[in-house]
């Protein structure tokens, strides 16, 4: 056994994770690398079936290379089916809804963390480990989740959904670092195959980032029953006609196609009645923000009422100033003095202590525009 233990260390065959798995080999952690197979691209329903992103078949075979090289083992493990039922279902299923989903968030929550302890146990593991630029440390008793040092590559958004139980096996050796200091130490490695390897960005399951061309071929006929659906206004007066609610997000402005005088945003979308409400910018600024289905981070529950904190309503979001409230066991409350655009049910509002992550939940409900307050 090696003096740090046994890691297990998810390589999606990109510069990141390879780097990671390598760096931890080089503190003396005994590493095993394991690839997860998410999808099977040829079922996404895209005219070009060409696999990109994470994952696929090339990425497979460089995170292979790279344990060969560096001499440590290296699995591959099929998880297509709990991916398909957690993470391909609900993304549907919120669409559906009116809701837009993060499913990033999701397979990190429900399945990437699970299958990985799983097969960590499996494999006598101590601990498992991400290329994700994030940092983890215990402090009274909890696990905190932390901005990573690069702002511009922070994806400690997308982890707030982890639980205490599985941080407290979780290691992030990225999170010091910078993205040019990885690349470096990828080119330093001798990891050529992967040093300049481009970011993958769009959603793993939808490799063309055409989420509408996604719902319609999993959705049998949802063209035919959503399309001639009513644009309206706050007002309820009818202002044109669109392709069917599912295909429009909240804050959405291009593609509306509407004649107005001035631009137009979608302000507010009604499955039931397959109508979309659209409106100037003002209109889309709200002041208070429900999340439910929560997870604590930093603290077991919000230790006042009105905490002042930093309110993250989106991936790539800065935060704003805001004062924090949990109105139930499994409800938190924002409330944003100066107002934020464009809060989306479906997405994930992330809290932040400066660069701790205080918990988060999933946007249930949007309410009180700014100048009622």
């Amino acid at each position: 056994m090696s003096k740090n233990g046994r890691v297990l260390v998810a390589m999606s065959g990109g510069v990141d994770s390879s780097v990671a798995a390598v760096m931890l080999k080089e503190q003396g952690y005994e590493v095993i690398g394991i690839t997860m197979k998410t999808w099977d691209y040829t079922h996404s329903g895209g005219k070009n079936k060409k696999e990109t992103g994470c994952c696929t078949l090339e990425s497979m075979n460089d995170a292979r290379q790279i344990a060969i090289k560096h001499d440590f083992n290296h699995f591959i493990v099929d998880i297509r089916e709990e991916f398909g039922d957690w993470v391909i279902n609900r993304f549907v299923d919120e669409y559906m809804a009116g809701r837009t989903p993060n499913p990033c968030v999701l397979c990190n929550t429900h399945i990437k963390w699970s299958a990985l302890l799983k097969r960590a146990d499996d494999l006598g593991c101590d601990w498992i480990a991400t290329g994700h630029y994030a940092n983890v440390r215990e402090e009274n008793g909890r696990h905190v989740i932390s901005r990573g040092l690069d702002a511009n590559k922070d994806q400690s958004y997308a982890l707030w959904g982890i639980t205490q139980e599985n941080l407290a096996r979780t290691t992030y050796p990225l999170g010091k670092y910078h993205k040019t200091e990885i690349r470096q130490m990828a080119q330093d490695f001798g990891l050529l195959n992967v040093a300049n390897k481009k970011d993958s960005y769009e959603i793993c399951f939808v490799p063309d980032n055409n989420y509408r061309r996604f719902l319609k071929h999993r959705v049998p006929g949802l063209e035919e029953k959503v399309e001639g659906g009513n644009f309206v206004d706050k007002t309820g007066k009818v202002v044109g006609k669109h392709h069917g609610y599912p295909f429009y997000t909240i804050g959405q402005r291009r593609g509306l196609h509407l004649a107005m005088g001035s631009p137009v945003y979608v302000t507010d979308i009604n499955p039931e009645t397959n109508t979309v409400t659209v409106g100037p910018e003002s209109e889309l600024m709200s002041s208070i923000c429900v999340a439910k289905q929560i997870n604590m981070g930093k603290y077991e529950r919000v230790p006042e009422e009105d905490m002042k904190v930093i309110g993250a309503i989106r991936y790539n979001d800065d935060g704003a100033d805001g004062f924090l409230t949990q109105t139930g066991d499994d409800e938190l409350t924002i409330r944003f003095p100066i107002g934020r655009s464009a809060i989306t049910p479906g997405q994930a509002l992330v809290l932040y202590e400066g660069d701790d992550v205080i918990g988060g939940g999933w946007i249930h409900k949007v309410s009180v525009p700014v100048n009622t307050i």
